[in-house]
Order: structure tokens, then sequence, then C-alpha cells
């Protein structure tokens, strides 16, 4: 068993990383893989379903995938009675511990190819079936290919192309917020975000918003929220303008912290709401060509309560 450890081990944060792209929840995302070692387990203490496993990677990958694609498949019920938006539960990276190209060391992160990282990717996802998700991380994220797809599916394997040729259509619609900016661009932007929102001034914010720029903030009934994305530079600039405001209000009691948000430059805030309680805000970026074409407010208590608390040394605005 310690050497069966060994090698799942060793392929965890691959396992980790694709079943949070078909899910979105890091929670959900650890469960499918906890789910695929027991299957493992079993599965090499019979001998004729160990004579299966060939190549221990494909066999992981495809047992991941079924079991994320049940989950999504019942998520859906889940999602059309939630309170509000719905935002995927992010994965949280201290910037210091980014590499050279500003992407994260964790093996989750870094066996995602990084034209395929950030929260957009993932909001952009939860608008496809559960088939084309699948289709889609399967192979234009982790390259893994169409037979191995279709197989998952259950499917052929021109109809498992099929699938994520639908699917990358839709990822790649041109109405829906683009994230192509490199780590520095992006440290540049958020900057300029954050002076913008300080100075108060709409004009020097709507400089960095994409005009057809969408504000999207998940609350999950716990806080007042936004029921409908915020849509447009002037209405998102005027709406950001309002929320960033009461942080200049309670300036002393307010904390950040430039953080990866799903590998992609954000902040973490931390601020006293109006009732006594303390919000916890996960904020993620889109940009694409110098402006931000999405903003992701993330503040469900049971999304990001886990998160650790942000002390005096992060102050507001955050520190570079």
């Amino acid at each position: 068993m310690r050497d069966l450890a060994t090698e799942f081990e060793a392929e965890r944060g691959r396992l980790l990383a694709v079943a949070h792209r078909m899910l979105g929840s890091r929670s959900e995302a650890e469960d499918a893989v906890q789910e695929t070692w027991l299957r493992y387990a079993n599965a090499l203490a019979d001998p004729a379903a160990r004579a299966e496993i060939r190549d221990l990677r494909p066999w992981l990958t495809t047992t991941c995938a079924r079991i994320c694609l049940d989950v999504l498949r019942s998520a859906r019920v889940r999602r059309e009675a939630y309170v509000g938006q719905w935002l995927p539960e992010p994965v949280v990276t201290p910037v210091e511990t980014a590499r050279p190209d500003g992407y994260a060391p964790d093996p989750a992160e870094r066996a995602v190819r990084t034209d395929q990282l950030g929260t957009a990717l993932l909001v952009v996802l939860e608008r496809l079936a559960p088939e084309q998700r699948v289709a889609f991380v399967l192979h234009d994220v982790f390259a893994v290919p169409f037979a191995r797809v279709a197989e998952v599916l259950g499917t052929t394997e021109a109809a498992a192309r099929q699938l994520a040729s639908r699917a990358r259509r839709a990822v790649n619609a041109p109405d829906l917020p683009r994230h192509t900016a490199d780590p520095a661009e992006q440290r540049r932007v958020v900057a300029a975000f954050v002076d913008a929102t300080e100075s108060g001034e709409l004009d020097q914010l709507l400089r960095l918003l994409a005009p057809d720029v969408v504000v999207i903030g998940d609350s999950g009934g716990h806080f007042p929220a936004a029921r409908r994305p915020v849509v447009g530079a002037t209405q998102a600039g005027r709406f950001i303008l309002g929320l960033f405001g009461n942080a200049g209000r309670y300036q002393e009691g307010v904390r950040s912290r430039p953080v990866l948000v799903d590998g992609v430059l954000g902040l973490q805030v931390q601020a006293p709401h109006t009732d006594g309680r303390t919000i916890r805000l996960v904020i993620a970026f889109a940009v694409h060509d110098g402006r931000i074409t999405g903003i992701f407010n993330q503040f469900n208590p049971e999304k990001v309560g886990d998160l650790p608390p942000l002390g005096p040394a992060d102050s507001w605005p955050p520190r570079w």
C-alpha cells in the first residue's frame, strides 16, 4: 500500500487540477480525487482489474473525469437553486511563492497550460453542458487524446471531438471576458485599478475598463450583493467606486494583500461590515489588451472562510 500511495501522490496535483477545472469547487475536486484513490486501491486488489491498468496516468485521469462528470450532472440542479450569482471557489496562492513566470509552484496549477488559467475561464465553463465541459478540459486544457475523452464520456471519438468543438466556440465567444495578460501586465493593470478606486475619479477608472467589462459578485446570500452581473464600463465603474468607497470610510479596519487567484493576479481583502461582521473578499481579474474585461468578487463565507486572516501589515491599499 505504501508503494501504491507513493505512485498516486505523484499524480495527485494533476488530478486535483483536472477536477477543479471541471467542477469549479476546490472541496468537490478534493472529494473527487479521494474517490479516485479509493477506486485505484480497490482496482489493484483485484487481479483482473489491475491488468487493465497498463499506464497509470491515463487510467487515473479517466477515472477522475468520470467521477467529475457524475458530479457535474447533479450539480446543475444545485446551481439553479443557488442564491444570487455563482462564482467558483477560488484557489488562492501567495504571490511571493510564485515562480519567475508569475505562476504558482503548486503542481495543481503548473499542470495547466498557462493560457488556460484564471477565474474567467471557470466562469465561462459553467455555461457548458457537463459533457462539453469534460471534453474541453480534458482535451484543450490537459491535452488528453480524443480516444480517451470518448472513453470517459461513453461515446464515439467523433462525438467527443464535436463536444469539444462546441465548447471551444462557447469559451471563445466575443461577448465573454477574455484573459490574455502576462504577469507583468496583470500587475500594472491591477495596481492602476487600485489607484483609480483610491482616487474616486470615474474617468480614471474608465480608462482601465473594457467597454463590455462584467462585474460578478457571489455572497451566497450571506451579504447584500447584486443579483445580476453589472455589464458595461460606465455602469461597472460607478458600481466599483461605490463598493470601494467604503474602503476609504473604514480604511483603518480594511486589510488587503495581492495574491494569485486561480493562477492569476488578484486581491484578498478583509473589511468590516456595517452589522459588525467581517467580510472576507477575494477579487479575481481578467485582463486583455491592457484593460480589465472581468472582475469577480467572491465573498461567500462558505467558499473563502478557510483563508488565513489578514494582519496589520496587510493594509489598504495593498502593498506591491
